[in-house]
């Protein structure tokens, strides 16, 4: 987006504020789509968890995406967004066997990844058709936070344990319909991700009903300049290959399907914040703005890297600054960075703020959560309000003492 329409959201709507690009995401999703042109069948399952907002979500929708949901609250998100409950997979980890019933009973498909649940599930439901979170114990992502592959996961049943797998599916008579893994985020080794890819090809082989085969996602996006990104078209030429040869071999046609994220939305995303104040200090400059940790808590739950720039004095002279919040603890956005040079009012843009950003974002020290727009067709569309004191209490129940 252009800096001069994000200065105009920015006055327009006050700040701090989300803004999306729906050109972005329509991009991203047209890009991973064609890098698997040539497979018959496949399907898109955007993760809702990245990037929740019902606008976003009805979107996604109409560029023919199904959801990734893991809370029975994201389904009825999906649902009320207008997805049938054939387009929604179910992929929860740790609930309680009641919600999994409230899904099925919605008729979404269901993704089980815990032995017991598979059993109790089975046993009570044994004509529903589920799909297997299998866990390949392949670490495919960038640290233990955000790799969900490796053997100490708490995601998915081991591929050591197919046997006990194949003697539930046995004993209940159910059916598998889909095999599903997800390694983790900003996948770079499109070579790893493949070996996982063949873990996967190998316990489908033991199920006859399949319907489709889930490669998960995590696919990574670049952060800073400069910074590396996953391959796409190499990755979709590559396993597209591997997976026509698994479904001559299986004897049918599936369907190829994903869960991506954070590649359909982070780009598309930007946090705009306003300076509060220019701290200088014995050591650091600090630009001191209008959010903190309880709007954009990445860089300091991962140490994640995200742009910042000065989109009211874009061709200034560069300084070095540290970007922090109004937060009473620490939450330091940037330390020492290069921007150009800010002065009190000025609205900084943190750019790849489309995923996981506004969804973890809370009221700690009581503020508001900030607004939403969507840019959407050159034309900005609020799509959340800013919180106000109302909103804080809605749900609090005062006591006479």
């Amino acid at each position: 987006m252009e800096t001069k329409t994000l200065l105009k959201i920015a006055n327009a709507y006050e700040s701090p504020i989300y803004v999306y690009d729906a050109h972005k995401i329509e991009t991203q999703y047209k890009r991973l789509t064609a890098a698997f042109n040539k497979v018959k069948q496949i399907k898109i399952n955007y993760a809702v968890k990245a990037l929740s907002n019902i606008s976003v979500l009805k979107f996604i929708k109409s560029l023919g995406a199904g959801l990734d949901t893991v809370s029975i609250q994201e389904v009825k998100l999906g649902l009320t967004a207008g997805f049938t409950p054939k387009d929604i997979i179910f992929t929860p980890n740790g609930v309680a066997f009641e919600e999994i019933e409230t899904a099925a009973k919605l008729g979404v498909q269901i993704n089980i990844d815990n032995l017991d649940i598979l059993e109790q599930f089975g046993s009570k439901y044994p004509k529903i058709p589920v799909c297997i979170r299998i866990n390949p114990h392949v670490m495919a992502g960038g640290n233990t936070n955000i790799s969900v592959g490796h053997i100490d996961s708490k995601f998915g049943i081991s591929i050591h344990q197919i046997p006990h797998i194949l003697r539930i599916v046995d004993n209940t008579a159910m059916t598998i319909n889909g095999i599903h893994m997800h390694t983790g985020s900003d996948i770079l080794d499109i070579d790893v991700f493949l070996y996982a890819s063949e873990i996967l090809f190998d316990t489908a082989k033991h199920f006859s009903d399949l319907e489709f085969i889930d490669f998960g996602s995590g696919f990574k996006v670049p952060y800073k300049t400069g910074d590396i990104a996953t391959n796409i078209e190499e990755f979709g030429d590559k396993l597209t290959k591997r997976f026509k040869i698994f479904c001559k071999n299986y004897g049918k046609e599936l369907t190829l399907a994903f869960e991506p994220g954070k590649f359909l939305v982070s780009e598309a995303g930007y946090f705009l914040a306003r300076v509060n104040a220019i701290k200088q200090t014995t050591s650091t400059v600090f630009a001191q703005v209008d959010s903190g940790f309880n709007h954009f808590i990445r860089p300091m739950l991962y140490g994640a890297q995200h742009e910042i720039t000065n989109i009211s004095n874009p061709n200034g002279k560069q300084r070095f600054y540290s970007v922090v919040g109004y937060i009473c603890e620490t939450d330091t956005f940037a330390n020492n960075k290069r921007i150009n040079e800010i002065t009190e009012g000025d609205i900084l843009a943190f750019r790849n703020a489309g995923a996981y950003c506004f969804t973890m974002s809370s009221n700690y020290n009581s503020r508001y959560r900030p607004a939403e727009v969507l840019w959407y067709k050159d034309k900005a569309h609020l799509i959340r309000k800013r919180e106000t004191f109302e909103d804080l209490l809605a749900n609090q129940i005062e006591i006479s003492l």
